[in-house]
């Protein structure tokens, strides 16, 4: 098992940073070891929003299909990804600081599968510098200016604009079975 844990700062709102980053199609953007990533779902971000990513991971392209597990809206998001080599676990919060801004702390965890376990030291060694990589890439990518799409957190539910307090309350109600076990 490999873990990754890293806190980056922004001048960006929590409500704009968890709204960029909990859209995992983002994470080409802010993730060089990401090729490409695209949202599978419709609108609104929710538990059970999945996403399509394809990663280069040590000299390979890997598929994998992320699906939000968990959904605090603006304070947590949590994805999971399953192959038959590897567990993907990515946990980011999202605190206020006290200049109005954001510290994003992403905590991932790769688990391979199986006999590919035998590997393990070297999945860690290569892990640390992936995630340095993605570390930088949201630190870089969080001091630009925030993106100005309608906010993913508001959502829309047939068509109409939800409030905060109810996607608290869904997000509550919405964790997949046994997420819990998958947070730390």
């Amino acid at each position: 098992m490999a873990r990754y844990r890293a806190t980056v700062t922004t001048d960006w709102s929590p409500r704009q940073t968890f709204n960029y980053m909990a859209d995992f199609a983002n994470s080409a953007e802010w993730d060089p070891g990401v090729v490409s990533a695209e949202k599978l779902t419709d609108d609104p971000l929710r538990v059970g929003a999945r996403f399509d990513l394809v990663a280069a991971f040590l000299g390979r392209e890997i598929d994998l299909t992320y699906e939000t597990v968990e959904l605090e809206a603006p304070r947590r998001v949590v994805l999971r990804a399953e192959s038959g080599t590897v567990v993907s676990l990515d946990a980011m919060t999202f605190e206020p600081t006290a200049s109005d801004g954001t510290a994003v702390t992403y905590d991932a965890d790769l688990r391979l599968k199986g006999a590919f376990r035998v590997a393990d030291p070297l999945l860690r060694l290569a892990f640390r510098r992936i995630g340095d990589r993605a570390r930088d890439g949201i630190a870089a990518r969080l001091a630009e200016p925030a993106p100005t799409a309608p906010s993913l957190a508001e959502g829309h539910q047939n068509g109409q604009p939800q409030s905060d307090a109810m996607i608290g309350e869904e997000a509550a109600s919405n964790r997949s079975p046994g997420s819990e076990a998958h947070t730390r």
